[in-house]
């Protein structure tokens, strides 16, 4: 378990994080998630013990990192995909670490399996491709088959196989009953790994829930309806205060109404339905619903200051 309470870390007069507090439990794979600046990676540094927080604590397993006897066989993490000496072989970098904390040498043999890089497992890391180095780096952290695992962007690089092969692995972890916190910009790939999302925005908490609860807690919910009087049901609708959009397809999207008053308004005028069905938000909806207001760097400002020619500065 990740126990984190009042976090914050100041760089000089730039606030990091600023009192956060949450926790990451066992048995599902908790989301970390906010906009670039957010947080988030550092969040992860002071969790591992490479920053020293300002003020508040963060723990695993009710210890801090530095205070864990055999650190990699508690907690393990994969922060950065290359951040390894790049003359050293894969199987050199892994076996270094078991001999530092007494795991066999057959581990490491087959966590170069589980992650396909046994075949190159003597060839130098600085020739690995993106996707090479986080399939070392999650190597690595499973190296010392720990309860607690912490990933931020595991899946960069990756092709679409790979994609779907870390999302599996994340949701095996935590069907064992690890603990499973990471963190992405890949909201498709969120929705369909995570059970909880832990979101923050200029360093501070914004939600922490399940992934069904905070995309139906958006207000960018609607109501999708089929009717052969859509032309009347839209205009009883928007008598009433609901925001009613045609879509191409013919059906109506409404918002500022639920489906129950819905139903009772067409039963009232005797309208007859097709469909009448509540709709959510998708996770990437609802984020940036949520975070809109916090981003470091905004494509609509791009835009306005682009010149006549479209010469727009980029990202």
């Amino acid at each position: 378990m990740i126990e984190i309470k009042g976090l914050t870390k100041h760089y000089g007069d730039k606030v990091a994080v600023d009192q956060l507090s949450f926790d990451v439990v066992p048995g599902r794979v908790t989301g970390f998630l906010g906009p670039n600046g957010a947080g988030k990676s550092t969040t992860m540094r002071l969790v591992m013990g490479l920053d020293a927080p300002s003020a508040g604590s963060a723990t695993v397993n009710g210890r801090r990192f530095h205070d864990l006897p055999w650190p990699l066989r508690e907690v393990g993490a994969h922060l950065e995909a290359k951040a390894i000496n790049p003359g050293r072989g894969a199987f050199a970098h892994l076996w270094m670490l078991a001999q530092a904390n007494r795991i066999p040498r057959r581990r490491v043999e087959e966590m170069l399996q589980f992650v396909g890089l046994a075949d190159v497992s003597r060839q130098r890391v600085g020739k690995f491709s993106l996707g090479m180095g986080q399939r070392l780096g999650i190597a690595a952290a499973l190296l010392g088959d720990p309860g607690v695992l912490l990933f931020d962007e595991p899946v960069n690089g990756l092709d679409p196989d790979g994609i779907r092969w870390v999302r599996h692995m994340l949701k095996g972890l935590a069907a064992e009953g690890r603990t499973v916190f990471v963190s992405s910009h890949l909201m498709s790939e969120m929705a369909l790994t995570a059970d909880q999302v832990v979101v923050i925005a200029r360093g501070r908490l914004m939600a922490d829930m399940p992934v069904s609860e905070f995309t139906a807690a958006s207000s960018q919910r609607f109501v999708r309806v089929r009717s052969p009087e859509k032309g009347r049901l839209s205009a009883a609708l928007a008598s009433e205060g609901a925001e009613v959009t045609e879509e191409r397809d013919g059906s109506l999207f409404v918002r500022g109404a639920n489906e129950v008053e819905i139903g009772e308004l067409a039963a009232r005028l005797s309208i007859v339905l097709h469909e009448l069905s509540p709709q959510s938000a998708s996770l990437e909806e609802a984020f940036m619903a949520m975070t809109e207001g916090s981003l470091e760097y905004s494509n609509t400002h791009a835009l306005a200051d682009a010149d006549p020619v479209g010469r727009g500065v980029g990202r």
